[in-house]
């Protein structure tokens, strides 16, 4: 596993990422981070596209900067 990025790095990312981007930045396994976001127990705004999860950059800085 990569180490996780950091905030300014995040603050580069595009408007929207994958679990597995998010789960890296906030320090769990993507595995977690999918079974939040399929309970709606996710820390962050999810954006649902079918099957498809993608995670609002925004919220992740927000997250990550404890707001």
């Amino acid at each position: 596993m990569s180490a996780a990025p950091t905030l300014d790095e995040v603050r580069a990312w595009p408007a929207t990422v994958g679990v597995p981007e998010a789960a890296r930045a906030i320090g769990v396994s993507k595995s977690h981070l999918y079974d939040m976001v399929r309970r709606g127990e996710a820390p962050l705004t999810v954006l649902t596209f079918g099957s498809r999860h993608r995670i609002v950059t925004n919220s992740l800085i927000r997250l990550l900067e404890g707001a």
